[in-house]
């Protein structure tokens, strides 16, 4: 039976996982679960029909369930795959750099979800762009002159920071100028032979990014 990933129809905390299934050439159902209905009263019945019934132990989106494996939480599936897949850091020194990595992925995640979900989203989206540009130099001068973000070896951390990548760069298409070694690493995982395939493919999902509750990238 083929691996379920499940998640809301949106980019959100799921397309990561999507871009190294896609990457790993894993066939797997990708179980969409849809929103419907108006603010505040949306029905979340697709979901919470199947939440309880998934043999998680923390019913969450997104989860995957793989044989007897079934995990919920974007980093715990992320680090599963990698793994599997051959994508997980092989010594010390790239283990430390994912673990850096992964830690600061989070922050921009919970930077980018509190700012786009918030009503005052128009106010505060000048000041969220320039604190994102300043992140981006210390991005870059971490990556350096290395391929991916561990050094030399793609690990499950990329696909993660390709997508906070883009999805900043869908807010403000600028936000990357003047960093080339991160428009080259964006390039670079985008390129990639699967994930290209992927992307041309109706399978992908380019938009939205956010829930249909956000002010930026939803509806």
């Amino acid at each position: 039976m083929a691996p379920v990933h499940g998640y809301w129809n949106l980019r959100g905390y799921g397309q990561p996982i999507r871009l190294l299934l896609a990457h790993a050439g894993v066939e797997y159902e990708d179980r969409r679960y849809n929103l419907k209905g108006e603010a505040p009263n949306y029905d979340r019945s697709e979901w919470l029909a199947d939440k309880f019934n998934l043999g998680l132990d923390f019913p969450n989106c997104p989860y995957y369930i793989d044989g007897d494996v079934k995990i919920s939480q974007t980093f715990a599936i992320l680090k599963y795959l990698g793994r599997k897949y051959g994508l997980a850091p092989k010594t010390e020194a790239e283990h430390i750099r994912v673990d850096l990595i992964e830690a600061e992925a989070m922050d921009i995640r919970t930077k980018w979800s509190s700012t786009c979900y918030n009503p005052d989203f128009e106010n505060l989206r000048e000041d969220f762009i320039k604190n994102f540009i300043n992140k981006c130099k210390e991005l870059s001068a971490f990556l350096g002159k290395h391929k991916y973000f561990a050094g030399e070896t793609l690990t499950y951390v990329d696909f993660l920071m390709y997508e906070l990548l883009d999805i900043h760069s869908t807010l403000e298409p600028k936000v990357l100028e003047g960093f080339d070694n991160l428009i080259a690493f964006h390039d670079r995982i985008r390129s990639l032979e699967n994930v290209a395939a992927y992307m041309k493919s109706d399978k992908f999902l380019k938009w939205p990014l956010n829930g249909p509750m956000a002010k930026y990238g939803g509806k």
